[in-house]
């Protein structure tokens, strides 16, 4: 079988880069988005995310002539859904926009095509809730077309790099799927292809997000026992990862992100009966922001009135994703206890949290500042002089929810420094 025309679904993080990548290996690729404004956006040359080498890659897949961007679907070897796929209020998942891909694509599927859902799904989505819709087309799933499932891997910031050299996991409703998934994805992956059913390469998804989500929640528990005992975590942390057998986490102020902070309910979703370890490590995650708060009002006595700096918005280092960030969280509930906010995210100026203020640069954020708040450690906020902070604010109250800042360094700029877990002062 040999693919020469992709339809792509979803225009996101993964989409986008996916159908740029597959259009630059030499394949005639359509990329779809129901959002005009991202359609409109892309037409003319504009992304409407931020990743590294991203418009590089994108500017070249258009100018190749090779991807074309559309707001439906069309006739292609190849579908591809890359929709994403939130978590509701009550934590079960939302496949709104997997089932209005799916159904999409029924009115343009022919036999012999493949059809791939790369989108984050609970297990046996793609057998039992995306069969029967593209069933709907005449066609028997396996017998006329074939099916795959085979989820993204990739780390934001390193997107670029790690859909190409990563494992790529794909899983067919029956062998010739995987095996037609695997020629497809030959066309740019280095790396190792593994086949295996659509169940087990759902399941791969979750547990390789949920094995580091329950790792986080024991590591956000112990900073909270080392504030208990008068422990400082840090030290505890890199004197137990001593051990050749163990790898503590690092705590924080929460878990954010598409997949790690999601991915986990998907699980306890499709059985609530034997997944309570899971459903606790998402709970103690959840929960970890207002614990960074309640750090905040312990250091300085309270919220209603003071000015505080939060610095970073996004739910990781050195990128521009706010999806479910903590940060986000921890900010919003400062300005909810009180506080008067200004928020600072570099690599998203545009950011929003209710009841803050948007700071366009890292001065006017210090301004009036009695404290600053490191939420996010992204580089440049490392590696922040405090004297120069210090300059700029009018109280000299420094709070680390990231264990990033050196505190000998802060402290003698004049700073009263609080490190989240460190329950043990210095001196």
């Amino acid at each position: 079988m040999r693919f020469t025309t992709i339809c792509v679904l979803g225009l996101g993080y993964i989409g986008l880069p996916t159908a740029s990548t597959f259009a630059n290996s030499g394949l005639k690729v359509t990329g779809v988005d129901v959002n005009q404004r991202v359609v409109a956006g892309l037409r003319n040359g504009e992304l409407h995310i931020e990743e590294p080498g991203l418009r590089t890659l994108v500017q070249a897949a258009l100018a190749s002539g090779n991807l074309r961007i559309a707001g439906q679907p069309e006739p292609a070897d190849a579908f591809l859904i890359a929709v994403p796929t939130p978590v509701l209020p009550d934590k079960r998942a939302d496949l709104s926009a997997v089932l209005a891909a799916a159904e999409s694509i029924v009115p343009h599927l022919r036999r012999t095509n493949l059809v791939v859902l790369e989108s984050t799904s609970p297990p046996r989505t793609t057998v039992d809730v995306i069969v029967p819709i593209l069933e709907r087309s005449g066609l028997r799933a396996g017998a006329d077309f074939h099916l795959a499932y085979s989820p993204e891997r990739v780390l934001p910031g390193q997107i670029l790099r790690e859909l190409v050299e990563n494992a790529r996991v794909i899983g067919g409703i029956d062998r010739a799927s995987a095996e037609a998934g695997r020629e497809l994805y030959a066309a740019f992956v280095r790396g190792e292809i593994v086949l295996t059913d659509a169940t087990t390469a759902e399941m791969v998804k979750l547990m390789e997000n949920t094995y580091r989500d329950v790792n986080i929640a024991a590591a956000n528990e112990f900073s909270r026992l080392a504030d208990r005992f008068g422990v400082d975590v840090w030290e505890a942390i890199a004197i137990a990862n001593r051990h050749p057998r163990v790898d503590i986490l690092r705590p924080g102020p929460g878990v954010g992100g598409h997949c790690i902070s999601v991915d986990p309910w998907f699980l306890v979703e499709a059985a609530p009966e034997i997944t309570p370890l899971i459903r606790q490590a998402r709970m103690v995650n959840d929960s970890q922001p207002a614990h960074a708060v309640r750090l905040i009002v312990t250091a300085l006595g309270g919220l209603r009135g003071r000015t505080i700096a939060a610095l970073g918005l996004a739910y990781k280092p050195d990128v521009d994703d706010l999806r479910e960030s903590p940060a986000i969280e921890v900010a919003r509930l400062l300005a909810e206890g009180g506080a008067r906010v200004a928020s600072f995210e570099p690599f998203a100026l545009a950011a929003r949290v209710p009841g803050c203020t948007p700071a366009d640069s890292l001065d006017a954020a210090l301004r009036q500042a009695e404290a600053v708040v490191l939420l996010v450690d992204h580089r440049a906020f490392v590696e922040l002089d405090p004297v120069s902070v210090a300059k700029a604010m009018t109280g000299r109250v420094a709070i680390d929810t990231r264990g990033r800042w050196d505190r000998r360094r802060w402290t003698a700029a004049g700073f009263e420094v609080h490190v989240l877990g460190a329950g043990k002062r210095d001196g």
